[in-house]
């Protein structure tokens, strides 16, 4: 997941996301309507768990790990799977996690109810490493097959955390800043409906230290909308 400070690479291919993700495989869009009614999620879910459209590029192999129900009100939008979470297929299940967590409020009991909350990351299989350090980007076959039909599967949902550039890039398009920081600083612009949020990984330890308006000013609004939700 990303963490550390980003190539220039990697700022283009963060930049480059929405496009990308907009020229993806029409197959799935044939396949499964935007209308939810049209494919039950069950089956979606079934289908992307069996998904090896990217396996070429796995270094682990494919192993989709995400989480949802119709029901959910609030859906987690990461990046993709570390090493821990492809082992245990446990979204979220390291310090990454805990520290989500305690910004949200919530202890794992709630945070893994499916029937409120909804992980789905922009990958869904670990993407592997750097040469540098640091995962590599979320593949973007994934989210340009099966983002859409999922999130048109959620009827329910009112809320969506943006943890990281990637989440951000989809979901907000030009309506996200230049940065990351910047975005994360402008929370009440996206409000009801959104949340950004910088990723929670120990390497972004810093990045807190750097900006205390975060645990501040943002934490108590994102928990109160948080809580209201659940």
């Amino acid at each position: 997941m990303l963490a550390a400070p980003v190539s220039r690479k990697i700022q283009r291919s963060i930049g480059d996301f929405p496009a990308v993700l907009q020229v993806g495989p029409e197959t799935a869009l044939r396949k499964y309507p935007m209308n939810p009614a049209s494919c039950p999620l069950d089956r979606l879910l079934a289908d992307i768990r069996g998904c090896v459209l990217c396996a070429d590029t796995l270094p682990l192999g494919p192993r989709p790990v995400l989480r949802a129900t119709v029901t959910a009100r609030i859906l987690i939008a990461g990046q993709a799977p570390g090493t821990r979470v492809h082992d245990t297929g446990i979204p979220f299940n390291d310090r990454s996690g805990d520290r989500l967590r305690q910004w949200l409020g919530i202890g794992p009991e709630v945070f893994y109810d499916q029937g409120r909350i909804a992980i789905l990351p922009m990958g869904f299989c670990y993407p592997g490493v750097l040469p540098g350090g640091g995962d590599r980007p979320p593949e973007p076959r994934c989210a340009a097959t099966w983002r859409a039909p999922l999130l048109a599967a959620l009827p329910q949902l009112r809320l969506t955390l943006l943890v990281g550039s990637y989440a951000q890039a989809y979901h907000l398009g030009r309506r996200r800043a230049p940065t990351l920081t910047e975005t994360v600083r402008r929370f009440a612009d996206y409000l009801p409906a959104a949340f950004p949020l910088p990723h929670p990984s120990w390497r972004n330890t810093g990045w807190l230290k750097r900006n205390p308006w975060f645990e501040d000013d943002a934490l108590p609004v994102l928990r109160a909308r948080v809580s209201a939700l659940l």
